[in-house]
């Protein structure tokens, strides 16, 4: 392997701590924690398990990212996630993202 390319790992893999503090502050600043942890269920399932169920789903992202803006009801019980509409999609499918990968 290359210097250039040890450097460039090392940069990748220096930031993943401060991306998944990043989705945290983002989930914070949507009040998604007011409902959701990442292992025990709240008002809604946890983070951990929203990744359970859609583990095998190859379309998780895309579903998560659309459930996030638009809300849901149904999915998880009587109790309505409510929409998203001011949250970028960009951030939706990052928070998608986070939350699918364990919130971790």
């Amino acid at each position: 392997m290359s210097f250039r390319n040890l450097v460039l790992l090392g940069t990748l893999v220096s930031a993943l701590p401060f991306t998944a503090h990043a989705n945290l502050a983002l989930a914070q600043k949507n009040a998604c924690t007011a409902c959701h942890a990442v292992d025990k269920k709240l008002v809604g399932p946890s983070y951990q398990e929203v990744a359970k169920k859609y583990a095998a789903d190859k379309d998780a992202v895309a579903k998560l990212t659309a459930s996030i803006r638009a809300g849901g009801a149904g999915k998880w019980g009587p109790v309505p996630m409510p929409a998203q509409p001011n949250l970028s999609e960009a951030d939706a499918k990052l928070l998608a993202t986070w939350v699918l990968g364990g919130a971790k």
